[in-house]
This record gives structure tokens, C-alpha cells and sequence, in this order.
């Protein structure tokens, strides 16, 4: 059975919304139309993307990483995936500014970023699943 695991929304996401608004709106205000066509199609790309991206772990042992309509979506075989561990970009004191899960893959040392909103459950899930092919 497919197991979908939905995406969490982090704070920098939303600090990219807030100015991208507020441009857009300045810009209607300012009679600018070009440029506020141009802000409400970042905008609906970006809110797309943040609402319909979702990391699949399918049957046929494949990690599918969904980031909207508007994106193809990318697929890990999960034999080729070395590592998955949880990490974080910057601590201040025990705090950290943003956590992640960290998925390592391929020959070349690729690396996927992703913020699933059960990040425990996802690394438990996709470890099961790395332990059923060896």
C-alpha cells in the first residue's frame, strides 16, 4: 500500500508570502498591472507548491517527491538511498531555526531536503521499508 506523507509549511515559507503580498497589493494599489500579474502568478505557483507537495513511499519500493502541479515529480528507487537522519540548519543554543529530514541517494551523493509533518513517523516508515529489500 502507497503511504503519502504530507509536507509541513516552515517559517520561511510564510516570510516569502508576507512581502509577496504586500508587493502585490502595492502594486494593484499603484495602478501597476503588469507587475501585479507578475506577483499573483509567484504567489499561486508558491501557495501551490506549499499546499500539494507530498513525499510517496509506493509499492513498487520508489520514495516520490510531489511539489505541486506545476513541477514533475522526482522518484528515488529505494535501493539507491544511503542514509535518512534528521538534521537542522542552525542552532541557537538547544534551538534549532529549522529541522528537516535528510535523505542521501544515488552514487553521485545526491541529497533531498524534505519537511514531512511527521517526521518520526516518516524516517520509522521509511527505514521499515529499506529494511524489507536487504
Amino acid at each position: 500500500m502507497n503511504r503519502i506523507f504530507h509536507a509541513r509549511i516552515a517559517a520561511g515559507q510564510y516570510l516569502f508570502l508576507l512581502p509577496a503580498t504586500a508587493i502585490t497589493v502595492h502594486q494593484l494599489w499603484m495602478n501597476h498591472v503588469i507587475m501585479a500579474i507578475v506577483f499573483m502568478l509567484l504567489l499561486v505557483v508558491a501557495i501551490e507548491r506549499l499546499i500539494h507537495t507530498t513525499y510517496t513511499l509506493t509499492v513498487d519500493h520508489k520514495l516520490v517527491l510531489f511539489y505541486g502541479r506545476f513541477s514533475h515529480p522526482k522518484e528515488i528507487p529505494l535501493n539507491e538511498i544511503i542514509s535518512v537522519e534528521r538534521a537542522s540548519s542552525m542552532k541557537i543554543g538547544r534551538f534549532a531555526v529549522m529541522r528537516y529530514v535528510l535523505v542521501k541517494y544515488g552514487t553521485k551523493g545526491e541529497c533531498a531536503v524534505l519537511l514531512p509533518v511527521k517526521e518520526d513517523l516518516f524516517i520509522k516508515t521509511l527505514n521499515e521499508r529499506l529494511k524489507m529489500l536487504t
